[in-house]
């Protein structure tokens, strides 16, 4: 199946893996590549030295494309993608900021940059300032997906600008990538059905929880981790929404944050007073940030369920099944292209034969005929 996204990115198939924090790890990143899709590699866990390790690692694994994200709102998030930047990734993922500056600088070695965004006005922004492409994240997406749903979000920005755009939120089979399609997008991100196949890191729990819930066993709020966030409803999601950023929530934010500036290898004090200086939303922002990453990290690598909480998408309802990557690939686009052929079928779009034009009537016939008097009806026998 090739569409824009394909011929862009020099991939075989119009699927993305998500950049998702403790699942789109190396392993994961270059099995999805090697599948014919594109992996993204999550950086938001990582400080720059593990990023460039496992750039590096990627490498080793895969000769075809992949990526990396960065979410400029966290911490180290800029230092990640300015390393992507000297490894020459061949495509880099950023959100929750400007990044026109790593457009400039991907462009300069030929990398393809892909803005995620959740409405028109961040769209053409993007556009303006250079993006190859868009990953637009609808409402039924895992984490942070925008307040309008994928159906309508998408043609709304394929409306709106002129580069491919990569569906998020909903799609889970070929049925979904026809539809994403359909509705202008050039292929589409598929991280909750992707974090549940063999190659994926996330805990088996998890992966029998996605596979056992339904579309509708989602919680979304800003409760959680300060930002509209979609997570899969269990009592833990529940009591982590409930409870917020309270007092207690509060108080747990710091070790939790001290917990991060290790893992980031960053001086605690200095992010500490980084923080504080940049004024209260920002701090309050990621103290919900500090407790939602170890909510989400317990949940992915320990499959606890009493702390855990785990962020995936509405279409978590459609999974059934615990494949390879290769698998739901293969599948994924047979679908599509047999969900086409019945569209077309349905739609009865076929190319009719044109229609034969009126026989022309010449003008001294015409007025012959309106002239020429009738034959009177035969007289009645009596």
């Amino acid at each position: 199946m090739k569409t824009r996204i394909t011929e862009m990115l020099g991939i075989q198939h119009p699927i993305v893996l998500s950049g998702m924090s403790w699942i789109s790890v190396p392993k994961m990143v270059a099995a999805v590549s090697n599948a014919g899709g594109l992996g993204i590699l999550a950086t938001g866990p990582l400080d720059a030295a593990q990023t460039r390790a496992a750039i590096r690692e990627i490498k080793s694994l895969t000769k075809k494309p992949f990526g990396t994200n960065a979410t400029l709102l966290f911490p180290g998030a800029a230092e990640n993608a300015q390393v992507a930047l000297d490894e020459k990734v061949p495509v880099i993922n950023f959100s929750l900021g400007k990044g026109d500056w790593i457009v400039k600088a991907a462009h300069a070695y030929g990398g393809k940059v892909i803005a995620t965004v959740v409405n028109h006005k961040h769209a053409k922004r993007a556009q303006d300032y250079g993006c190859d492409g868009l990953l637009v994240t609808g409402h039924e997406a895992a984490a942070h997906g925008g307040d309008a749903t994928t159906f309508c979000l998408i043609p709304t920005i394929a409306s709106a600008v002129d580069i491919p755009i990569i569906a998020a939120g909903g799609v889970a089979d070929g049925r979904g990538l026809a539809a994403a399609i359909a509705l202008g997008a050039d292929g589409a991100a598929m991280g909750t059905r992707l974090m549940t196949t063999r190659e994926s890191p996330l805990h088996d729990v998890y992966k029998q929880l996605s596979i056992e819930k339904d579309v509708y066993d989602t919680l979304y709020s800003t409760r959680f981790d300060g930002l509209g966030c979609r997570v899969l409803d269990t009592k833990a999601a529940r009591k982590a929404v409930r409870e917020s950023l309270n007092l207690k929530k509060m108080i747990e934010a710091l070790p939790n944050s001290v917990d991060i500036a290790k893992q980031l290898h960053l001086p605690y004090l200095k992010l500490f007073v980084g923080v504080l200086a940049s004024g209260w939303k920002n701090a309050r922002q990621l103290a919900f940030m500090a407790n939602a990453f170890k909510a989400i990290r317990v949940a992915t690598e320990y499959g606890d369920l009493s702390a855990g909480v785990l962020p995936v998408g509405q279409c978590t309802g459609l999974i059934k099944d615990n494949p390879t990557v290769s698998e739901v690939f293969e599948r994924t686009v047979r679908e599509a292209e047999e969900v086409a052929m019945v569209l077309a079928r349905k739609a009865r779009i076929e190319v009719a034969a044109p229609a034969k034009a009126p026989r022309e009537v010449k003008p001294r016939a015409a007025a012959k005929a309106k002239t020429k008097p009738r034959k009177k009806a035969a007289p009645a026998e009596g």
